[in-house]
Parts: C-alpha cells; sequence; structure tokens
C-alpha cells in the first residue's frame, strides 16, 4: 500500500489537524520520498515512518508540535538540516538502520535544541572507536544515546517517553491508595470473624439450653415406670394389708 493510501484509512474520516499520532510503518514511499504529510498536520505529536524506503527527508513538511520521529530502517544517509528548520520541538529521534556512517552527518542535529534522545542502532557511524564520546560532546543537549546516557546507566521507559514524572506519582498515588484499599477489606473480614463466631456462641448457648432441657424430659421418663408394667410388691405393702384385716372376736365358752 502506497503512503498516500495509508495515510486516508489513517484519518478514519478526521481531518488531518485532529491527529496526533501517525504511523505508518511498511508502507511504500514514493521514489524514497514523503509523501501525503502536509502541514496540516499541525497538531502531530508522534510520526512514524519505519521500513518505508525513504532515501532522504528534503519534503518534510513543517510540523512545530512534532515530539517524537521513527524513522528507522530505511535508507536515509544525510540531509538532516531540514530536520532543525522544520521540527524544532523535536525530543525523540530515531534513525537506527540508516546508512550515517560518518560524524559530521549528525552535525545539523546541534540546531534542534531540546533533542533529548537519539538512537543510531546498526548503523555504520556506530563502529567508530569514538563513537559514544564524540556524539555527546557534538550533542550536548543529548541525555539518551542508544537508549543510554553519558555514564552509561539505561533509560528507563518514562524517560523514553518523556513524561516519567507524572507517571511515576500516579503509580504512587496508585499504591497508597490500593494499600488503603487493603487496610479497610482485612478490618472489613476480621470485624466479620468475630460477628461469625458471637453468633456461633449464641447458637452454642442456645442448643445447650435445648440439650438441659432434652436431658431432664429423659430423667423424669426413667423414674417412672413403663407403660403395661405392674408395679412389684414389695413385703411392707403386705404387711400393710395384714394390718388391715380384723382378727375374729374370741368365743365364750
Amino acid at each position: 500500500m502506497d503512503m498516500k493510501k495509508r495515510i486516508h484509512l489513517e484519518l478514519r474520516n478526521r481531518t488531518p489537524s485532529d491527529v496526533q499520532e501517525l504511523v505508518l510503518d511498511n508502507c511504500r514511499s514514493d521514489e524514497g520520498k514523503m509523501e501525503g504529510i502536509t502541514e496540516d498536520f499541525d497538531n502531530l505529536e508522534l510520526l512514524s515512518l519505519i521500513n518505508v524506503g525513504l532515501v532522504d527527508v528534503s519534503n518534510i513538511p513543517k510540523l512545530g508540535k512534532l515530539k517524537k520521529l521513527e524513522l528507522s530502517d530505511n535508507r536515509i544517509s544525510g540531509g538532516l538540516e531540514v530536520l532543525a528548520e522544520r521540527l524544532v520541538n523535536l525530543t525523540h529521534l530515531n534513525l537506527s538502520g540508516n546508512k550515517f556512517k560518518d560524524i559530521s552527518t549528525l552535525e545539523p542535529l546541534k540546531k534542534l535544541p531540546i533533542l533529548k534522545s537519539l538512537d543510531l542502532f546498526n548503523c555504520e557511524v556506530t563502529n567508530l572507536g569514538d563513537y559514544r564520546e564524540s556524539i555527546f560532546k557534538l550533542l550536548p543537549q543529548l541525555t539518551y544515546l542508544d537508549g543510554y546516557d553519558i555514564e552509561d546507566c539505561e533509560a528507563s521507559d518514562s524517560d523514553g517517553e518523556g513524561d516519567g514524572d507524572d507517571d511515576e506519582e500516579g503509580e504512587e498515588g496508585e499504591s497508597e491508595e490500593d494499600f488503603d484499599e487493603e487496610e479497610e477489606d482485612d478490618e472489613e473480614v476480621i470485624a466479620e470473624e468475630d460477628d461469625d463466631s458471637a453468633e456461633s456462641g449464641e447458637d452454642v448457648e442456645v442448643n445447650g439450653d435445648i440439650d438441659d432441657d432434652d436431658d431432664d424430659e429423659d430423667d423424669d421418663e426413667d423414674d417412672s415406670p413403663e407403660r403395661g408394667e405392674k408395679r412389684k410388691r414389695e413385703p411392707d405393702d403386705e404387711d400393710d394389708d395384714d394390718d388391715g384385716v380384723s382378727s375374729p372376736p374370741p368365743l365364750n365358752i
């Protein structure tokens, strides 16, 4: 797909001024040059043209708000002066996998005052013995070269995107909120367990009373004679019966 058709698809019925990020990776450029990208994209902040067959960037329009430009895996070997003239707010530039051989071809980047990150992976210039020292000396405004600062400390993801402080503060705030929520949840669980324990205790007491009543009834049943069984006659009962019978009066002779 050529670049113009790809841009038309990416717009999705929006106007160019509505677009802040435009990704055109792996489409075809016309004779190694950009096409379809105009100054109408005046709010564009990110432009990605990875592996589109670019040979130069001479016809890139003026994009005053552009901060990040991805040009890796093309065939660019020079002509960077136009970037310094038309992309004055550029902070991140990726030129990895292009044809830069000499430090001098990168000198135009000195005119990008707020350029923070530059990537030149897989360019021949990286094979020079004093490559890193020379680039940091040429471009003192740089913080990161190929993902590392002058002291060989790796750039964090937040530094790479340029919004690190806000993200870290947001993450810390979220962590504190999550911790507070966890504490509240733990307290609720403990309170529920206490309530359950109290209810269990009440159940035990109630059940205990019922059991005691049952035991009393059982004892009463044991003390009374079973139905249908005759009560055993005791000797004392017989004596009582004998005492109750009157003796015949003596006979007078």
